[in-house]
């Protein structure tokens, strides 16, 4: 087997990991939907078990996404990210970013309702970056309730139960960035210059 190879099979288990923990699916639940048991997949994802056909059909077949892409096999001449929506909870959301594990970035598209729906907040591990593009998102974190207008960025710690809708009903888009636990997005900004005539003093 070539480097190339090995260096492909072996960024599946952290792949499998991230797109996982990305969706808020537990072992358990991912064992009950695909009939793969807790320990294989545990295995598969820690690097301890190889990937083959037979386990990676049914968990693409439960995340709905291409095989090539939970196998992340790299395409040869052509340098083009093809980005593919996924739907989830009545949204849109488009992949960024296709590195396993580490910092995941997403755009996201809250269609138009004629009446707002009602938070369900979740909980899970990670940290997430907001920033709207476009619209007003209401953001329930905890006992806060915000709603936030383009160009407003908020980051939270998402073990704190959390909500993202449209404030309004009308549609909302934002990019998302997602990471685990303890990894927060930086922002710098440009160092100030000191005022004129103060340089040197």
């Amino acid at each position: 087997m070539d480097s190339e190879t090995e260096d492909v099979l072996g960024a599946v288990g952290p792949r499998l990991r991230a797109l996982r923990r990305d969706r808020g699916i537990t072992l358990a639940g991912l064992a009950a939907t695909t009939g793969v048991s807790e320990s294989t997949l545990s295995r598969l994802e820690s690097g301890q078990r190889r990937a083959t056909l037979e386990l990676l059909l049914p968990l693409a077949r439960a995340y709905d996404v291409p095989l090539d892409d939970l196998v992340g096999a790299p395409r040869t001449g052509d340098p083009r990210i093809h980005l593919k929506p996924m739907r989830r909870f009545g949204m849109v959301f488009v992949p960024l970013s296709r590195r396993p594990g580490g910092t995941q970035a997403f755009k996201m598209i809250i269609p138009a309702r004629p009446e707002p729906l009602e938070p369900t907040p979740q909980t899970h591990e990670g940290f997430e970056w907001v920033y709207v593009l476009s619209g007003r998102l209401r953001l329930v974190l905890g006992e806060h309730d915000l709603t936030m207008s383009a160009g407003e960025t908020a980051e939270f710690d998402t073990s704190l139960p959390h909500w993202l809708g449209s404030a309004d009903g009308g549609a909302v888009e934002l990019l998302i960035l997602f990471g685990l636990q303890g990894v927060r997005a930086h922002v710098r900004a440009a160092p100030r210059r000191p005022p004129r005539g103060q340089i040197g003093r």
